[in-house]
This record gives structure tokens, C-alpha cells and sequence, in this order.
């Protein structure tokens, strides 16, 4: 069963902007201690992107540190990734996590709760 729900991909031309959503399905997304965003492009490895405790303290991977934000809304159920000033590298499926316990924010062994992700295509 799928327990979170992305949404927001699409495909933009470099420097375009896009907003990633991502909305627990069946359970309070504050009962959780990270949420993160992952993702993943043939022949890569995934990679953290980023992620956001129940004190709305933020991580980022270092390819997107300055570019992208990640944010909360608990009254939604929802976490958001505003991605701006988009680069053919960032071309992957997005993934969406959840954990409760504790461990490296952007390990994905940690985490069990996943969406089924979503497209974002960046053209040069």
C-alpha cells in the first residue's frame, strides 16, 4: 500500500522552476521525525535531495543546497520541494520518505515509508 502520494513533476527547460508535493496518505505526516525527498537518474545512484524534521529543520544535498527548498504544512498533510533555477542534472524520478526513528537523514535503508515517485525532465 502506497503511504505517500507525490505529485508536481513535469518536464521544464533549464533555469525553469517546478513545486514537488508530497502528501502522507492514511496517517498524520507530524508523526513522523524526517521526511525527505530522494532521487534517482539511469545509471546514478540515488541521492539524498532533501529532508525535514517535525522542528522543520532542513537538510540538502550539496548539488541542491542554494536551489532548492523543502517546507511542511501539517494542516495539509503535505511536504513540498520547490525546486528553482533547474539543471539538465537534475533530470530523476523524485521519491518521497518517511521515518519515524533515527538514523542519517538522507540513508534511504532508514526509512520506511515510500511514494511511488515522480518524473521531473530538465532540457539544456
Amino acid at each position: 500500500q502506497v503511504r505517500l502520494e507525490e505529485g508536481g513533476g513535469g518536464s521544464v527547460e533549464a533555469g525553469g522552476s517546478l513545486t514537488l508535493s508530497c502528501a502522507a496518505r492514511g496517517f498524520n505526516i507530524g508523526e513522523r521525525n524526517l521526511v525527505a525527498w530522494f532521487r534517482q537518474a539511469p545509471g546514478k545512484e540515488r541521492e539524498g535531495v532533501a529532508g525535514i524534521t517535525s522542528r522543520y529543520y532542513a537538510y540538502y544535498g550539496d548539488r541542491v543546497k542554494g536551489r532548492f527548498r523543502i517546507t511542511r504544512d501539517n494542516a495539509k498533510n503535505t511536504v513540498y520541494l520547490q525546486m528553482v533555477s533547474l539543471k539538465s542534472e537534475d533530470t530523476a524520478v523524485y521519491v518521497c520518505a518517511a521515518k519515524r526513528g533515527s538514523g542519517k537523514w538522507d540513508s534511504a535503508a532508514n526509512y520506511a515509508d515510500w511514494g511511488q515517485g515522480t518524473q521531473v525532465t530538465v532540457s539544456s
